[in-house]
């Protein structure tokens, strides 16, 4: 709605009251005008038609009605008045402006009929005969003889009415000259009162504009300014009230964004994520890490209720269960987003002074890592016992059966020791890659590795040498493509190492006579290095999976290749601490390409 300044709420009420005196005034006044120049007129109109009286009175005796007549005629031309005589029985004798004769009867005019019941009679209305509106004045001339009247007195008896008559023209040109006079009069007695008016509104308005704007600034935050004292006293209280609710509201409010300010920043701070909620499930706040948690937008959220925000039925049902009991929950949930979370729910209801639920608060602990941890230890500890586990029952079984007797047989205790010999080597390849693998976690950590931009041919050259005498003995070739000017920062010693891993599994995996190639390219992001065989390849659904710890494809072969299961894993790690990672691409019959990616910078 529309809202009007107070200046043009007083201003145009000042107006109205101008208006309404004027207009009222000038009424009144044209009003009085009229009828006192309406009386003064009745009055020449009477005196004129006493005059006439005398003068025809002689001649209404004898009945001489042509001399009276022209009488008539001739003193209407000197006072500009219409005369007209009239019988009692209304036949009009005499008159100023037309023959008697040809006139009607006028015994039904309304002054006549006064003139002969009250003595005198005055109207104003339209004359037929001469066609204009005209002021009648009558009165009765009566006989000098008397007759008896009904209660005893004498009465003089009416001979005649005599009229004297003027057009309302000339009485309304008269008044017009009067009213202009008055219109202009009352025309500049307004404009200064309106402008007296508009001063005065003005000055009753213009202090409270003056508020008004700084109450602006302190709704703005601007509550450092104050009012000026007005003379008037209620508004100087209110001046007063303005200005020390100003100094209390800066120093609240600078207290409140203090203590808001600590909290935004323990709230941000906080590794938890925080969220509070009302009473109805509409989010009151929730901090950075709570938003990531939940994967929402927290500049959206405020306000929203949980249900729209979170389609998470099992959240929702704790947050429920939370609203409605006062006491602190505790719970697990699961969050179905593009990585899945594991959340642990504290929550909490908060109360009002007077013990009223009104809302509650979330604290959620994002224990993801820990229950992947978990997992990965348990797979781990289960991988490792049952890795551990085969060869040492091997080695047991045989050993008893020596113990037993086999001994003395020396072809058969020869075969049973070397198979435990085989089996013992495999527990020292499980244990040193075990030790590979802690190592590599180990100075991650502490940040023990050293890197060096260096050229990185020399260690694909070395990783081929090493591998030669395994791949020489399956008659397997393995090539070299590599641009001696690529360099990288790098720790030589460990992508040698996972390059041998490569090679190797490759030379394990490939056909006799086929060829390895180990490839090195540098782009604008990254170094890799390809090592692309000939082999067997691998089904797609393992591909996810083979660079876990102890995950092999097929497991009876790789115990008789003697695979560890960890080389994969080992490779994996070595591309993570040098900010890389690594990846396959497989599939059965064609041979697979493990590719390791290095950042550039």
């Amino acid at each position: 709605m529309f809202k009007k300044r107070l200046l043009w709420q007083i201003y145009p009420s000042f107006l109205l009251i101008i208006a309404i005196s004027v207009i009222s005034v000038a009424w009144y006044g044209s009003q009085s005008l009229r009828k006192f120049h309406l009386n003064q007129v009745a009055e020449v109109l009477k005196i004129r038609a006493h005059l006439i009286e005398k003068q025809i009175s002689a001649n209404l005796v004898t009945q001489n009605f042509k001399e009276i007549d022209d009488f008539c005629k001739q003193i209407a031309i000197t006072s500009s008045t219409r005369i007209t005589v009239i019988l009692p029985n209304g036949e009009v004798i005499a008159d100023s402006d037309e023959i008697p004769s040809r006139m009607k009867n006028h015994a039904d005019r309304p002054e006549f009929q006064d003139a002969l019941r009250q003595g005198s009679g005055d109207s104003i209305r339209f004359s037929e005969t001469i066609g204009k509106r005209m002021m009648y004045l009558a009165i009765p001339i009566k006989s000098a003889q008397s007759e008896t009247s009904p209660n005893g007195g004498q009465d003089d008896k009416v001979i005649a009415v005599v009229r004297t008559s003027v057009p309302v023209t000339a009485i309304d040109e008269a008044l017009k000259d009067i009213y202009k006079k008055l219109f202009w009069a009352g025309v500049i007695i307004a404009i200064c009162a309106a402008a007296i008016s508009l001063a005065i509104s003005k000055k009753i308005s213009r202090p409270v504009e003056q508020m008004t704007e700084v109450a602006k600034h302190f709704a703005s935050g601007k509550l450092d300014m104050r009012l000026s004292i007005p003379n008037t006293a209620e508004l100087a209280d209110l001046a007063k009230a303005l200005n020390e609710m100003a100094r209390q509201l800066n120093d609240r409010i600078d207290t409140i964004t203090q203590e808001r300010s600590q909290i935004q920043a323990i709230l941000s701070s906080m590794i938890e994520g925080v969220l509070a909620i009302d009473s109805a499930g509409h989010i009151v706040s929730i901090n950075k890490a709570a938003a990531d948690l939940l994967d929402i937008d927290t500049a959206k959220s405020n306000g929203m209720n949980i249900e729209e925000v979170v389609r998470n039925p099992q959240l929702q049902q704790y947050i429920k269960d939370t609203l409605e009991d006062k006491q602190t929950a505790e719970a697990d949930c699961f969050v179905l987003n593009d990585s899945g979370r594991f959340l642990q729910l504290y929550g909490s209801s908060l109360t009002d002074n007077k013990g009223n639920n009104n809302g509650a608060v979330l604290v959620l602990h994002d224990v993801t890592r820990t229950r992947q941890l978990e997992e990965v230890r348990r797979d781990f500890v289960a991988n490792v016992s049952h890795e551990l586990k085969t060869p040492i029952t091997s080695i047991k079984g045989f050993v008893e059966t020596l113990q037993e007797g086999a001994i003395n047989n020396t072809e058969e205790a020869k075969r049973f020791l070397n198979i435990i010999a085989r089996h013992a080597d495999r527990l020292n390849a499980i244990v040193d890659d075990l030790l590979s693998l802690s190592r590599l976690e180990e100075d991650s950590e502490k940040r023990r590795l050293s890197f060096e931009k260096t050229n990185i041919r020399p260690s694909l050259v070395s990783a081929i040498e090493l591998s030669k005498v395994k791949a020489d003995q399956k008659h397997i070739a393995v090539e070299l493509l590599c641009d001696k000017e690529i360099t990288v920062k790098i720790n030589a010693a460990l992508i040698e190492q996972a390059v041998i891993n490569l090679v190797d599994n490759a030379v394990k995996y490939s056909p006799e006579n086929s060829t390895i190639i180990v490839k090195a390219q540098k782009t604008a992001n990254e170094v890799t290095i390809s090592v692309i065989d000939q082999g067997c390849g691998i089904e797609q659904k393992h591909l996810s999976r083979i660079f876990e710890r102890f995950y092999v494809v097929d497991k009876a072969r790789s115990r008789k290749l003697g695979g560890t299961g960890l080389g994969l894993a080992i490779i994996k790690h070595i591309s993570g601490v040098h900010g890389g990672f690594v990846t396959v691409e497989s599939s059965i019959g064609q041979g697979s390409n493990f590719i390791i990616h290095l950042p550039t910078a």
